[in-house]
């Protein structure tokens, strides 16, 4: 059953994203919910790609894991049964796509790192030689490896508007706090490097991705949110790689591709044509699939 958007009236909606919808749970904890809504270029479509919750959350849950060592996380639990009464009567709405977690004070930024350079990376460095006004040395092509994997926050923007991306001595002053600041820094890069590692072994290159981090309530930093996703990263096939040229995806490219190819907007929700659907989903279960060895239960 494809999930638009939750209903659950019994509990506290916080906020709908343009995947997750977040409810209040307790005063310790909250209630993620992955939906099967898909967005391009900040835009929500007006269809989902049925399942791609359920993938989305079993995917963060095996990089959870695989990282715990190297940051904890917020996840208290994503077995259905370990949950509140007032959440299990959902079940037949929320099981499989939903993670309780715990509450923390939510960093405002994103927390980017590039190991490849390509998209908005590379917009900028063909006008002006950087990547977050981090100078870069000439004569990169399109999804070449970056000299060294670099951290390119950004800032939070509201549904709608485009986060920007800043340079990282900025983040200082958003933070307000320079050994935090560094923290997150070496922290994004240190999860990004044991994840590209893995995945590598596995056939994926992991070009980019997005972190996000949260104090907890001794101040201690922890991963929370989605981590290393198709909706949150850049996922590409190794066998096909090739610098200079756009590269095969396991992640939404192909729908972005598809939008570009239809003179998209970027700001009307449009309906997706069953084709760009079911190809979308057969690249969140391929990558699955790849980085597991398991297939999801849809």
């Amino acid at each position: 059953m494809a999930l638009l958007n939750s209903d659950c009236p019994d509990l506290k909606l916080i906020a709908r994203g343009k995947v997750r919808d977040l409810y209040d749970v307790d005063e310790k904890s909250l209630l993620f919910v992955a939906t099967d809504r898909i967005s391009a270029f900040d835009v929500i479509m007006k269809n989902t790609i049925p399942g791609k919750g359920k993938i989305l959350t079993e995917i963060s849950l095996f990089w959870f894991d695989l990282l715990k060592d190297v940051l904890p996380n917020h996840l208290i639990t994503a077995n259905f049964d370990e949950m509140p009464e007032h959440i299990q009567k959902y079940r037949q709405q929320l099981e499989g796509r939903s993670i309780l977690v715990k509450k923390m004070k939510v960093l405002p930024i994103e927390a980017i790192v590039r190991g490849y350079i390509t998209g908005s990376g590379l917009s900028e460095y063909k006008k002006k030689g950087t990547i977050c006004d981090i100078p870069l040395p000439e004569g990169l092509v399109d999804s070449q490896k970056l000299p060294e994997v670099l951290f390119t926050p950004s800032t939070k923007a509201e549904i709608g508007d485009h986060d920007e991306n800043i340079h990282p001595s900025k983040m200082i002053d958003i933070l307000g706090d320079k050994a935090l600041a560094d923290k997150v820094a070496q922290s994004a890069i240190e999860l990004y490097t044991k994840a590209s590692e893995y995945a590598a072994k596995k056939g994926i290159i992991i070009a980019d991705t997005k972190f996000e981090f949260g104090l907890d309530e001794n101040n201690q930093l922890v991963l929370v949110d989605e981590v290393l996703t198709p909706d949150s990263s850049r996922f590409w096939p190794a066998n096909k790689y090739q610098a200079g040229r756009t590269q095969d995806s396991f992640d939404k490219q192909f729908l972005r591709n598809y939008l570009e190819s239809i003179q998209f907007d970027k700001k009307t929700s449009i309906e997706l044509p069953e084709d760009v659907i079911q190809n979308t989903l057969e690249k969140y279960k391929e990558a699955f699939f790849l980085l597991t060895g398991k297939h999801v239960s849809l």
